[in-house]
C-alpha cells in the first residue's frame, strides 16, 4: 500500500503528482498489466532472448 504524506496547505495536484511517480518507480501498474494474462515461462524467455538481439544490434550499429 503507497502512503503520500501531504502536508499543510499543499495542493491536490502536487500531492497527485507524488502519487503518480511513486506508482511509476514502484512498477505497480506494470505488474498488474502482467497479471491480467497468464504467458508461459518458454513463452517469457523467448521474449526477452528476442529483446537482447534486438538491443544488441541496435547498440553495435551505434557504434559503428
Amino acid at each position: 500500500m503507497l502512503i503520500i504524506p501531504v502536508k499543510e496547505g499543499e495542493s491536490i495536484e502536487k500531492a497527485l503528482k507524488k502519487f503518480k511517480r511513486k506508482v511509476e518507480k514502484t512498477g505497480l501498474i506494470k505488474s498488474l498489466r502482467a497479471r491480467q494474462k497468464f504467458t508461459k515461462p518458454s513463452i517469457e524467455r523467448r521474449e526477452e532472448i528476442k529483446r537482447a538481439i534486438y538491443s544488441a544490434k541496435f547498440r553495435t550499429n551505434q557504434e559503428a
